[in-house]
């Protein structure tokens, strides 16, 4: 997808909303930072929020599990993003599924205002439920970007985030030891 940061017959910014969704380990936190570096050489300004809860790498930088980083601003609400994101072109937002219900407005009000606004996160827990927001912001987004890990057990194309401990808490924070991605086949031979 090609983005132009101004309409070229009326001078006005055009804003919009991608979403990169998918499971765990499928790379849509490295193709969030490959995006947002992208807008960064252009010379746009850009600001990068992640809800507080995710700490697994760093306080206060989105971290793929490559390893591949940048500076981001933690965040407890949808709310706050409003508020911080000033004079900015792009606005990336990581582990979308962790924010409140507000966040679907929040990147609507960003667009409406001529933001291009870019969000990540799963679009399934590990139930295999649509996860959190990630509904709604793909039904408002222009772009809707899926990505796909590789089943640890069988190679084919990954469906979900499989839950290797014993809970029940919807939100787990968790890398390898905690999660592994699985095909549709293999999670319903898991499943039963």
């Amino acid at each position: 997808m090609i983005y132009s940061e101004r309409n070229r017959f009326s001078g006005q910014r055009r804003g919009s909303i991608e979403v990169i969704c998918g499971s765990m380990f499928s790379g849509k936190t490295e193709e969030l930072i490959r995006r947002l570096k992208r807008a960064e050489f252009a010379k746009l300004r850009v600001e990068i929020f992640k809800p507080v809860i995710d700490a697994r790498y760093s306080e206060f930088d989105v971290v793929s599990h490559n390893r591949t980083k940048i500076r981001s601003t933690p965040v407890e609400s949808s709310g706050n993003i409003l508020l911080m994101a000033g004079d900015v072109d792009v606005v990336g937002i990581d582990e979308a599924q962790f924010f409140d219900e507000g966040l679907p407005e929040v990147c609507n009000q960003l667009a409406n205002q001529g933001i291009r606004v870019i969000v990540a996160g799963l679009d399934m827990d590990f139930r295999g439920l649509p996860f959190g927001v990630m509904p709604a912001l793909c039904a408002i987004a222009e772009d809707v970007y899926k990505v796909h890990a590789i089943c640890v057990r069988c190679g084919a194309l990954a469906y979900v985030s499989h839950r290797l401990i014993a809970s029940d808490k919807r939100v787990l924070i968790g890398e390898t030891t905690e999660y592994e991605p699985v095909c549709r086949h293999c999670f319903l031979e898991i499943a039963n």
